[in-house]
């Protein structure tokens, strides 16, 4: 419409949800200027576009702590904006983005850069997070300070842990001075050797060098001992083993500052899903056993796994058909994560109220970002969800330029019907052709 206000939008005929708020009801929903100005029983006044929601649930944008958009360096595997596509298909209004690109997000002049692709793409809100060490090479800390101030939102090595001790520590202590937590990808690359998935009956019977356990729990366990010792913010990387979450419960026990995510993949599916996806089923962590994944959906139970994350890897076609030893870990994420997420509420294991805050309030809140909120003032970042819709993940293709996923064929339950950034409508699921 003509002369309407930007970021301006009446949505009508939904069911408003935002468990952070305690609201929750059906009606209409008036957004000015990208904030909500009111909701209920409204009418628009004004040249204001209108959007029927159909009974759909809105909820506040989902926000990923996680995820590789590859931008600089790797875009024949991903792009900030088929990264962004895929983001807000999958009802994603703000994501993290690693360090692992090349240039390695090591300077300020690399996350300007991402920031500012980010703000031309214009669709959801990407937030750069800056390398903890130099090069990723474990040997020394960038200029934490610099970093902060052009807009990293947090400090990683992701697709390597801190180097050693030493570093960890002093990484913590520093990035303490800047309120930013350190992300670790905790693997103990002595213990993991050459693996290429878990270690166990599965691996022995495909003849393929298994990845323990221990690696990820050895590297939880140190961490936890040099936060105790430092302080400062400690996240925990995409948790995949029960040793490991058992750690972190006793750490927040004794009121350590140590926050965890997992991904879909790790309460979605085991090492056997390798058997039949083959190189798609390859990721670092690896997929777990079951006793491993019925702990990851304690943890989420119980909070000690407070968020949940995609750790969104896309490759290209070329890279995950060579065999299994050669091809690289990761999976794309973003487009399934929240019809498998919903799978929880499905079967039990957590409420509506506790998917949707694990998703969006509390992600944000971890990093100190801005999220959406369905009460008279709140940022206007929402997604709008059919909670019953099924679907084929894949059939149509993805908004993620790779395609590197197990879940594809998968008949799905739960779809994003659009994706309100700022109040702008940037994704809407009628009549999309993906690539």
């Amino acid at each position: 419409m003509r002369g309407h206000e930007p970021g301006s939008l009446f949505l009508k005929n939904v069911r408003y949800f935002d468990p952070s708020e305690g609201v929750s009801g059906f009606g209409n929903v008036l957004i000015r200027q990208g904030r909500v100005e009111s909701l209920g029983d409204i009418r628009p006044s004004g040249a204001i576009p209108e959007l029927d929601g159909d009974g759909g649930l809105l909820c506040p944008g989902f926000v990923d702590l996680h995820a590789h958009f590859r931008e600089p360096g790797y875009e024949y595997k991903e792009t900030i904006e088929t990264g962004s596509k895929a983001a807000v298909a999958g009802g994603f209004t703000t994501v993290c983005v690693m360090a692992n690109t090349d240039p390695v997000n090591d300077n300020s002049e690399v996350t300007r850069a991402i920031r500012e692709r980010a703000l031309d793409v214009g669709l959801a809100r990407v937030y750069p997070i800056g390398a903890v060490t130099r090069g990723l090479g474990g040997e020394q800390l960038t200029e934490m300070g610099r970093l902060s101030e052009a807009g990293c939102i947090a400090f990683s090595d992701d697709g390597k842990p801190v180097s050693t001790s030493r570093i960890l520590r002093r990484a913590l202590e520093y990035s303490r001075l800047f309120d930013r937590p350190v992300i670790d990808h905790c693997e103990d690359p002595e213990l993991s050797g050459r693996g290429v998935m878990n270690e166990g009956s599965v691996s022995a019977d495909l003849g393929l060098a298994g990845i323990p356990n221990a690696s990820e729990e050895v590297c939880v366990a140190r961490d936890l001992s040099v936060l105790e010792i430092s302080g400062g913010r400690l996240h925990v990387a995409h948790l995949s083993t029960a040793g490991g979450i058992r750690m972190v419960r006793e750490a927040k026990r004794r009121n350590l500052s140590v926050t965890a995510e997992t991904c879909p993949h790790y309460f979605s599916l085991t090492d056997e899903a390798v058997r039949c996806h083959g190189t798609h089923a390859k990721m670092n962590p690896p997929l777990r056993r079951e006793m491993d994944r019925l702990a990851v959906i304690e943890g989420l139970k119980d909070g000690t796994i407070d968020v949940i994350a995609t750790d969104h890897a896309p490759h290209a076609p070329h890279e995950k058909e060579q065999e299994f030893d050669r091809a690289p870990f990761g999976i794309i994420g973003l487009e399934t994560a929240f019809p498998l997420s919903l799978a929880l509420v499905r079967e039990g294991h957590l409420t509506l109220a506790e998917l949707i805050y694990r998703l969006s309030f509390r992600p944000a809140a971890l990093f100190n970002l801005p999220h959406g909120s369905l009460v008279p003032g709140g940022l206007a970042d929402f997604v709008l969800l059919d909670l019953s819709e099924e679907w084929e993940a894949g059939r149509s293709g993805y908004y993620s330029k790779s395609r590197n996923s197990p879940f594809t064929g998968m008949r799905l339950t739960g779809r994003v019907l659009r994706t309100i950034v700022d109040g702008r409508v940037v994704f809407s699921g009628e009549g999309e052709t993906r690539g």
